[in-house]
């Protein structure tokens, strides 16, 4: 008998007393036996399918198996070790395949072939060296529990490695370099995790995440690639702009990862204390698309060739401290409508703009600093959305924080420094920023763009090397207790037909006027004080009209200047310690002002505050009231409006003398069924508001819980937020606003919508009017979901159902404006059909009698068409056939 009684073979290609073959071995070997490999070549394939131990005698490399075809070794025992061989198979097939069992490759080196670890296999793979495979290194898709530990990938014509199916194995402290396709790829619905590897010199991503995965990465270091660090669940689209955030990745096998492969169901992945730096060219350090989700826990992203992170699709991503430094393009780039939340990061010297949101995306900043970056601090446009509190930007060579397109921003608690200009706002929505310090700029500290409507406020303005504040033409920011110091020019620059807002704001000292008003320049000033300026304090241009009350200018050379046809309104107004006081040029039809040291100015006899941009408010509002009375049906609604507009006239009344409102809830509900006229309606209540001087512009927003509640935690309020700003100075319509508590869903986002939206019409009770509406039973659920909602919507405004005669009314009106004409006969066969049309979930009232109308036109023109002749009388008439069946 071969072997010893200690449960021993030996294997040599030659002498006595040993095994001539390594299979001859396994055979006679029982179980747990030990079987010794001398140095040689050994052509064969072997199955270990009981628990033994094969080892290399003379230590590790000595032992060369190689496999005649298919792999060399199948591992199929439930224990045992493979220790020191080196294994060769074919290229593009497994050399090592294990599909079962759990045995433990050890200080093995395979190449030629890979290894593939499947089916159930607990295999443990211990440092290993994998070199010049075909399609990838080693693969890993057992639903088992594997560990991979130490060794490296390398020189791998395909991918390092390849971890698919559901595995949930762990692979830790490996080195994948130099392959040709991805470092590491991860699919299906694998739950691995991957602690201290490296993986460097891939041509192709470093690491790619697909389908449903979601692995854990702890203090992986991820350097020299050729393309993208960290690519998480497919492809990022190219932006327009020259933000690019990466280079799009190739095609690749999807069938390589399995057939629980999910491309977009989205995966989750956790980067914990990695590091990703030195991408190639154009190439981004993290990129996250379709609908992958990610955490990147003290993470450093440093050296990228292109962006540093870059998020698309509906992409989420949570950044929990780390940083970003020293990108070929952004730090942060968002787009589609991904989200991205950076909470205690550290973001610097990129080659563009440090954060970039775009599309729809949002982005939120907490704890941050963005410094010496090229472009701007933080960019939001097109119609994304971002948030930041409590965070710095230091060094943008353009903008610190810059809003444009239709993009929208919360500043809270930031300071922005040493920017060229330190927040630019050039955008359609109402941006807000609250407790925020901007200093140290080149050019202007804030700088509103035309048309702008942005709130500020509790801001502090500072050492700007231009103006302070600069408010481009026509737009209408509203300042609200800021600070306006050491300003290089002026302290707030107002461009022609500009009308600011601007309450209990401090501008002083400054350079040249403390405000400086361009010609045609209007804007209220209430409770605001100037002084130590180097120009006069007030500079009024021509035909400039503003309206300062309360205001207190002090400590100057020069209190005011004004230009010819300048028309100001003073209004308890003083003056102190001004060596010049000016009078203003007199334009024969106002009376000479003075502001003398100690003395109050009186407003000129004729002006009246709040109409000043609305000379025959009256007539505008009677033209209102006649379009009310105009409307179809609707008598109730009718009624209510006008004694809302009676009320609302006696709150101005006692407000223009001096006396306290009654109690008044401007909020509305409106209870209805579908196309019975609440958007008509609420569009006029708005003007009609406007009219009476209590709304600033009376326009309309419509929403719906699309527009005010999010998909993620954390996103549901800045859109409220931000649909709520767009409705300042106006009406707020919120359509089937029920949508926001759907019946048994306690924990939808809706609720944090409502709390929201409860706040936000207490901070501004008296610049937005919300209208909710939706079916009468529904509303009432609405009403008593939420506290708050009963207090605010104390009155209802029912919509009754159109009757037949209405709906024939609104027939005749839409044939009026289509130049058709009803006969008597079509009028009856109208009446009648309405009257016996059933009135379904699906009967629209209004809506219709429009469709119906719409189709009865469609069949006449049928109609006609088929006349041999016709007459300018047959094109515009209207038959009883012509009704719908």
């Amino acid at each position: 008998m071969i072997g010893s009684s200690l449960g021993r073979e030996r294997v040599a290609s030659k002498g006595w007393g040993v095994h001539n073959t390594i299979a001859a071995a396994l055979r006679a070997a029982s179980d747990h036996a030990v079987v010794s490999v001398m140095p040689g070549i050994y052509h064969e394939n072997l199955v270990l399918d009981r628990p033994v131990t094969l080892t290399a005698e003379r230590g590790p490399g000595t032992v060369r198996l190689v496999a005649a075809h298919g792999p060399a070794l199948r591992l199929a025992a439930s224990a045992g070790e493979i220790y020191g061989l080196v294994i060769e198979g074919e290229r593009g097939q497994a050399a090592v395949l294990a599909d079962t069992g759990a045995m433990t490759l050890r200080q093995c080196e395979v190449s030629g072939g890979h290894i593939e670890l499947v089916g159930d296999a607990a295999t443990s793979v211990i440092d290993c060296g994998v070199h010049e495979s075909g399609a990838y290194g080693l693969r890993l898709s057992s639903t088992g529990r594997v560990v991979v530990r130490g060794g490296s990938v390398r020189d791998v014509s395909g991918d390092g490695i390849v971890i698919a199916g559901d595995s949930a194995g762990e692979v830790a402290g490996v080195l994948v370099r130099d392959c040709d396709g991805h470092g590491i790829r991860i699919g299906g619905g694998a739950r691995c995790v991957l602690v201290e590897c490296e993986v460097s010199g891939s041509a192709r991503s470093a690491v790619l995440v697909d389908g449903a995965a979601t692995p854990v990465f702890r203090g992986c270091r991820i350097h020299g690639n050729h393309t993208d660090g960290v690519w998480l669940n497919g492809a990022i689209p190219q932006p327009p702009t020259r933000q690019t955030p990466g280079q799009a990745a190739d095609s690749h096998d999807e069938g390589a990862l399995g057939s629980g492969t999910q491309p977009h169901q989205g995966s989750a992945v956790m980067l914990d204390r990695c590091e990703i730096a030195e991408t190639g060219p154009g190439s981004a350090g993290v990129v996250a698309g379709n609908g992958a989700r990610a955490v990147l826990a003290a993470c450093q992203v440093r050296d990228t060739g292109g962006t540093s992170l870059a998020v698309a699709g509906h992409a989420q991503v949570w950044v929990r401290g780390g940083s970003f430094a020293r990108a070929g393009a952004n730090g942060v780039y968002a787009t589609g409508e991904a989200t991205v939340t950076l909470v205690g990061c550290n973001i610097s010297g990129t080659t563009y703009t440090a954060v970039h949101a775009a599309g729809t995306a949002s982005a939120v900043l907490h704890d941050c600093a963005v410094h010496d970056v090229t472009e701007h601090g933080i960019h939001v446009t097109e119609h994304a959305v971002a948030r930041g509190e409590q965070s710095r930007v230091t060094g943008a060579g353009l903008s610190g924080v810059f809003v444009d397109g239709d993009g929208d921003l919360t500043l809270r608690d930031c300071t922005i420094s040493g920017a060229t200009t330190g927040i630019a706002v050039h955008t359609a929505h109402h941006p807000l920023i609250t407790g925020c310090d901007v200093r140290d700029t080149v050019k202007a500290g804030i700088e509103i763009g035309a048309e702008a409507e942005p709130l500020i406020e509790d801001t502090r303005i500072h050492q700007a090397g231009s103006a302070g504040v600069f408010v481009g033409e026509r737009a209408a920011p509203r300042l609200s207790g800021c600070t306006i110091a050491d300003a290089g020019g002026s302290g707030l620059v107002v461009r022609m037909s500009a009308a600011p807002r601007v309450r209990a704001t401090t501008i002083g000292p400054s350079t040249k006027n403390g405000i400086y008003l361009e010609d045609s320049a209007a804007g209220e000033f209430d409770d605001c004080e100037i002084f130590q300026t180097g120009y006069p304090a007030l500079f009024i241009g021509k035909a400039a009209t503003p309206v300062l009350r309360r205001c207190f200018v002090h400590d100057t050379d020069e209190d005011l200047s004004m230009g010819e046809h300048a028309a100001p309104v003073f209004e308890n107004c003083r003056v102190a310690d001004v060596k010049k006081s000016a009078w203003p040029a007199d334009d024969g039809t106002r009376s000479r002002l003075a502001l003398r040291p100690g003395e109050v100015a009186a407003a000129p006899a004729g002006a009246q505050t709040g109409e000043r941009n609305n000379p025959a408010p009256q007539e505008a509002l009677s033209d209102l009231l006649t379009e009310v009375n105009n409307l179809i049906g609707l008598d109730r609604v009718k009624q209510e409006i006008m004694t809302l507009v009676k009320l609302m006239q006696t709150v101005k009344l006692r407000h223009e003398a001096g006396l306290p409102p009654p109690p008044l809830s401007r909020h509305l509900v409106f209870a209805g069924n579908p196309g019975t006229g609440k958007t008509t309606v609420a569009r006029l209540y708005g003007r009609i508001l406007a009219a009476l001087g209590l709304l600033s512009r009376g326009h309309l927003v419509e929403a719906d819980r699309g527009d005010l509640v999010g998909e993620y935690v954390g996103h549901t309020a800045p859109k409220t937020q931000a649909t709520f700003r767009r409705a300042l100075g106006g009406v707020l319509f919120i359509d089937e606003a029920y949508a926001l508590v759907p019946h048994g869903q306690p924990g939808d986002f809706g609720q944090e919508a409502i709390s929201t939206l409860v706040k936000l019409m207490e901070d501004h009770r008296d610049d937005v009017v919300v209208i909710v509406a939706g079916y009468p039973r529904e509303m009432e659920r609405f009403i008593v979901s939420n506290p708050g909602l009963a207090s605010r919507f104390t009155r209802t405004l029912t919509f009754e159902d159109y009757g037949p005669d209405e709906l024939v009314r609104i027939v005749e009106r839409q044939a009026e404006q289509h130049k058709y004409t009803l006969g008597e006969n079509t009028l009856n066969a109208l009446r009648t059909h309405f009257e016996v049309l059933q009135r379904g979930e699906g009967f629209g009232n209004g809506r219709t009698a429009r469709q119906v109308f719409q189709q009865m036109t469609e069949r006449q023109a049928q109609r006609v068409v088929d006349l041999a002749t016709s007459s300018t009388e047959d094109l515009i008439s209207v038959l009883p056939e012509d009704l719908p069946q």
